[in-house]
């Protein structure tokens, strides 16, 4: 079947260096793992290794050959945190080794359930050393979640239990189920090198997501974006590749110094790389010291292709961990990792570098602390359970404010997509609340009512420490309450806030909407006293800073009032201190009528002359006519209607 239409699983083998699992890949596959000079030379395999294993149902498996020596455990942490299926190989004349014990630890550690031994060269051995050595790997894997894998006795010299070996391969890959998930392409790059006339070619295995040409991705941890030349699986090319495949990838225009092993591939903005993590963590002692991890240590952290230190943080006072136990921490890195929930992990003590476990992913953007809140302590329960739809709704509760989808994905580390299905699967229960803007925000009904009786609240402060003001600009009434929050989040809130009656606005102000009915009342009552000077001035009334004087109103307040009287169509704004009589500004728009069609002139002379008013009424009245549209300037100096 072509590897390209079917979502593949990957066969990893581990075990103990010169076990045979170069040996025993080349007699199931036909494929030499072992590619590089060195190797042949050593008799080792130093690399990541890679074949093509075909089922005999005619399904097929990619197969990553990883170091056994203790030197390499990296590299074999490298290939295992891609694989499905572990071929545990353990040679009949050696049986259970120290690189046996420490591949185990890391398969378990990486959460691979599904497991198969083969026991090598039995060739070598007698019939009851076999059975000898086949009760010893047992009682090894009693502990483990491998106590009942089938063990199949196998020789690659003499092909003897091969097609046995298959068939038990065939029943794991059957019931296995792949590690990794998600519709966000992510693929942690092993291998960086360049063809000629090609350019820049990555080799990894394609966790998630899928892989065509021409597909826009992102470097990370870098960010650089780049395009998708070509793809191929196994030495084919392929239209679309999917998860579970062992990939090579042809960047169109990267450079060789623009990406190396370690870095991920990823959908544009489906993974947000962080520089720390919370993890339920255990620690495994493999090495049998007898220390207990000390918080605040220096660590080893392998993900994906990437190692990196970090220091590992216990919560709530717990002071060091025994070996065997476990518990949540918080991880805080060197170099950020391209993490996303559920990703698992192993730790290394930094000195001397020793296996000590490790974890899955939890949190991916937490805030720095080591005490948690109880809302923390119940998302991280939830996390822990795999109760994404729960989980989702509790990290959007455990924040004081409204926040976005994209808020709630990155915290977590799952698409934003996913986390936007997610809480609007919760609106529709009842869980939670949404504010419908562009992007939408999302909140408990109680966090809700406590931010809008928030904003309820400084608006009754504002008034009542500005008793003459109407309200306060809506920034400022942001950065009173929330200084943190978005302006497009605090707009969607402070609507809601005015549908309930929580708040009003009138002229680019927010007002209590008791203060604003008082406001409205004394506006109103300035108004009538403003307008019983103002009629019958026709086109050269007083200032407004005189009329205001004359009838004892605070020129402020005379300012909204008049804006009120413009707003009804009872006055007309020429300037910031001059306001005429509406029933004067039509009987001038009358007389200019009549002037411009008995083929007056438009000069400001001309018509100050027919206006009876001097200049200094003449240059305001008329320029805030061309303001309205009634008028339009023609020339420098003339006017024509509109």
């Amino acid at each position: 079947m072509d590897g390209s239409t079917q979502s593949d699983l990957v066969l990893g083998t581990a075990g103990h260096i010169d076990h045979g699992k170069s040996a025993l890949i080349f007699a199931l596959t036909g494929t030499d793992p072992d590619r590089l000079a060195e190797e042949k030379e050593r008799g080792i395999t130093i690399t990541l290794g890679f074949a093509q294993l075909w089922l005999p149902d005619g399904r097929s498996m990619s197969v990553v050959d990883m170091p056994g020596h203790e030197k390499f455990v990296r590299q074999m942490i490298s290939g295992a945190t891609g694989i499905d299926v572990a071929l545990l190989v353990v040679a009949a004349d050696d049986g259970v080794m120290p690189q046996t014990v420490e591949h185990l630890t890391i398969l378990q550690t990486l959460g691979i359930r599904s497991c198969v031994v083969a026991l090598t060269k039995i060739d070598l051995v007698e019939p009851d050393w076999i059975e000898f050595v086949t009760d010893d790997v047992r009682q090894h894997l009693a502990s483990t979640p491998y106590a009942d894998v089938p063990i199949i006795p196998v020789s690659s010299k003499t092909r003897e239990g091969l097609d046995d070996l298959l068939l038990a391969l065939q029943d794991a890959a059957s019931a296995a189920k792949q590690i990794h998930s998600g519709a966000a392409m992510r693929y942690p790059i092993d291998r960086v090198f360049t063809i000629k006339g090609a350019g820049t070619v990555l080799t990894g295995t394609l966790w998630s997501g899928t892989a065509s040409p021409d597909d826009t991705v992102e470097i990370l941890p870098s960010k650089k974006v780049a395009r998708i030349r070509s793809v191929q699986i196994h030495g084919s090319s392929v239209d679309v590749a999917y998860p579970g495949n062992r990939v090579a990838i042809n960047l169109n225009k990267v450079k060789m110094d623009e990406v190396q092993p370690g870095d991920f591939l990823a959908s544009v903005g489906a993974i947000e790389p962080s520089d720390r993590f919370d993890a339920y963590v255990t620690y495994i002692d493999n090495d049998k010291t007898g220390k207990s991890i000390v918080s605040g240590a220096p660590m080893h952290i392998a993900h994906g292709t990437r190692e990196v230190v970090g220091r590992i943080l216990f919560m709530d006072g717990l002071s060091a961990l025994e070996p065997g136990a476990s518990t949540i921490a918080q991880f805080r890195l060197e170099e950020p990792l391209a993490l996303s929930f559920g990703d698992r992990f192993v730790m290394r003590t930094y000195s001397p570098v020793l296996l000590a476990g490790g974890g899955a992913v939890m949190l991916t953007h937490p805030r720095r602390r080591t005490n948690l809140s109880d809302g923390e302590r119940v998302l991280l329960d939830a996390l822990q359970a795999d109760d994404l739809t729960s989980a989702v709704v509790l990290a959007a509760a455990t924040e004081p404010v409204p926040v976005e989808a994209l808020f709630v994905a990155r915290l977590i580390g799952i698409e934003p997509q996913r986390a936007e299905e997610f809480l609007q699967a919760a609106v529709k229960e009842g869980r939670i609340e949404v504010l419908e803007s562009v992007p939408r925000y999302y909140a408990t009904k109680k966090t809700m009512e406590s931010a809008i009786e928030q904003i309820s609240d400084a608006l009754l402060d504002f008034h009542k420490a500005e008793p003459k003001e109407v309200g306060l600009a809506k920034e400022a009434l942001r950065r009173k309450c929330f200084p943190n929050m978005s302006t497009a989040c605090f707009d969607a809130l402070l609507n809601r806030a005015i549908a309930l009656g929580a708040a009003v606005t009138s002229g680019g102000l927010v007002s209590h909407p008791q203060a604003f009915a008082a406001a409205q009342h004394e506006e109103a009552s300035a108004a009538e006293k403003l307008m019983s000077l103002l009629g019958g001035t026709g086109l050269t009334p007083p200032a407004l800073s005189e009329i205001a004087e004359q009838v004892g109103v605070d020129l402020p307040l005379a300012r909204r009032a008049m804006g009120y009287l413009c707003d009804e169509g009872r006055a007309w704004r020429a300037s910031q201190d001059l306001y005429f009589d509406m029933s004067a500004i039509d009987e001038c728009k009358g007389k200019m009528i009549d002037h411009f069609g008995a083929g007056g002139e438009g000069t400001v002379a001309a018509l100050r002359d027919l206006l009876g008013i001097t200049r200094k009424y003449a240059v305001p009245l008329l320029e805030s006519l061309d303001q309205s549209g009634f008028t339009r300037r023609s020339g420098d100096n003339e006017r024509r209607l509109a």
